[in-house]
């Protein structure tokens, strides 16, 4: 009878130490887990893409006379955060952590700045296409047309992707933030009853 009973009890703490710490790893990165469960990896490749794009498109206007977005150089430094905050989600879906989700969540809060700093530049070059057609149109010169179109083309083609890398940049930082949210807000409780034969003292 004792050793059935003992037997019984080391199952019973030998399953809970099994559980327990399976379950206190669950609890602390149930959090994460919101997080990860967005697929920040393919959120990363499409952020890695548009900032090579950014970045590719920015070496086209290098020469270009005219007034363009490169004049503050906003195509290579938007790139380039578009491109960190891509290898940075990469990266945090492969080793995810507490630490790497607020890296990423500041991230994309810079990135977001800097979108609107870009779209006031871009926004100025659209407000002197006017100038830009009544110079190509005072040299009388068609091949400066077709110049005024591509700078136009390109600059829009960099506006609408920098607005749609805004709308995921928007997504995951809202993600990110409920996720740090709620591991700050966890509270674990562990409940350790005494055994039958202890008695406390009066």
């Amino acid at each position: 009878m004792e050793f059935s009973e003992s037997t019984t009890r080391e199952r019973e703490t030998g399953k809970n130490g099994r559980q327990e710490p399976c379950d206190r790893v669950l609890m602390s990165n149930k959090p994460l887990h919101r997080f990860l469960r967005k697929d920040p990896r393919s959120f990363g490749i499409v952020l890695l893409i548009f900032g090579c794009a950014e970045l590719l498109m920015g070496f086209l206007l290098v020469s270009v006379d005219e007034m363009t977005s490169t004049v503050i150089y906003s195509p290579y430094w938007e790139g380039a955060l578009f491109a960190i905050c891509g290898i940075l989600s990469i990266y945090t879906d492969r080793h995810p952590s507490k630490k790497m989700v607020t890296v990423c969540l500041a991230m994309y809060i810079v990135s977001i700045l800097g979108f609107f700093v870009s779209f006031g530049s871009r926004i100025f070059v659209f407000s002197m296409s006017f100038t830009m057609w009544y110079r190509a149109h005072q040299r009388n010169w068609i091949w400066g047309f077709y110049k005024v179109v591509q700078i136009l083309a390109i600059e829009s083609i960099m506006f609408i992707c920098s607005a749609c890398v805004l709308v995921l940049l928007i997504f995951l930082s809202t993600v990110a933030r409920f996720a740090l949210k709620s591991t700050h807000t966890e509270v674990i409780v562990q409940c350790i009853t005494n055994p039958p034969g202890d008695t406390t003292p009066d």
